[in-house]
């Protein structure tokens, strides 16, 4: 019987390169997630963003996976506007959970693998002391909150081969708190920031390291990703200032004293329990992190 050809035996007798769709592509996930594969021979990116893809129209969406024949879709699309999610819900559901709905479907018809962004949102975030773990009781809040719970339910409900990975606090290369801080440090001798929301700042290229993790294996499920550690957003703004050497004033104020149109889990420290006890990776600290992030920012 002749011996399975593997590792450099099947580059070299033509394995078929693995074609991935990425949606969401120009958003600060989907920039890292194509960063991080930057020079992989063997994988082919269709990047997509709203411009070419229409998640929201399941026609679309089967007609791009039934020619692409995708081994995977990595679904990084999202209505994120937290606020704008309360009086623009129709089309809030319409991204978050019916996008996912479809991306779920065209998975399943194609064979391909799903992997699915949501959120500590779907937690209410209220009298909580320890992390939240993936089996936890969810609640959402807010309208975004409820959106993306939709979501990761029609994700379940749908595909067959699927990674949800729920996530807290993302930057990365985009618009951001960090980035937010570092422009108004530029005109503002004083910011102020909330102190009553804690969780764990995550870096968009942390969390495209946890889903080339599990990409491919067959380690399907749930999974919390977040960087480890945690602090309230006054304290994550002042490390960013520390960080880029300014001197502009944090001022703490309660999230009631700022006001925001939608509710924000107070408590939104997410446990990586489903990652420590099915693989080997590990999330960064959030201080190295976000030191990483700031040392490209500054050049």
């Amino acid at each position: 019987m002749p011996e399975r050809k593997t590792g450099w035996m099947k580059r070299r007798f033509g394995e078929k390169m693995k074609k991935i769709i990425v949606t969401g592509c120009n958003g600060q996930l989907g920039r890292a997630v194509n960063r991080l594969y930057q020079g992989r021979e063997d994988l082919s990116f269709v990047n997509t963003d709203v411009g070419e893809l229409d998640i929201t129209k399941i026609d679309s969406v089967m007609e791009l996976a039934r020619e692409v024949k995708p081994y995977a879709i990595i679904n990084c699309a999202a209505h994120t506007n937290v606020d704008k999610c309360e009086t623009d819900y129709d089309n809030a559901f319409k991204i978050n959970a019916i996008g996912a709905r479809n991306l779920a479907i065209a998975s399943r018809e194609t064979g391909a693998k799903l992997v699915h962004i949501s959120t500590d949102y779907v937690f209410d975030g209220k009298e909580r002391e320890i992390p939240y773990v993936e089996t936890d009781a969810v609640d959402p809040q807010s309208a975004y909150g409820s959106t993306k719970l939709a979501g990761e339910n029609f994700v379940k409900d749908f595909a067959d081969r699927y990674f949800i990975l729920r996530t807290a606090w993302l930057y990365g290369d985009g618009k951001n708190f960090a980035r937010t801080m570092l422009r108004l440090s530029e005109t503002h001798d004083k910011i102020t920031v909330v102190n009553d929301q804690v969780g764990s700042p995550t870096s968009a290229s942390e969390l495209a390291k946890a889903i080339d993790a599990v990409l491919f294996t067959e380690n399907y499920g749930l999974f919390h990703a977040t960087c480890e550690g945690s602090c309230c957003w006054a304290d994550f703004a002042r490390e960013v200032l520390r960080l880029a050497g300014k001197t502009t004033q944090i001022v703490d104020v309660t999230t009631e004293e700022y006001g925001a149109a939608a509710p924000r889990p107070a408590y939104s420290i997410l446990e990586n329990r489903m990652f420590k006890l099915t693989t080997d990776f590990m999330f960064a600290d959030w201080h190295d992190a976000i030191a990483e992030y700031m040392k490209e920012e500054l050049g």
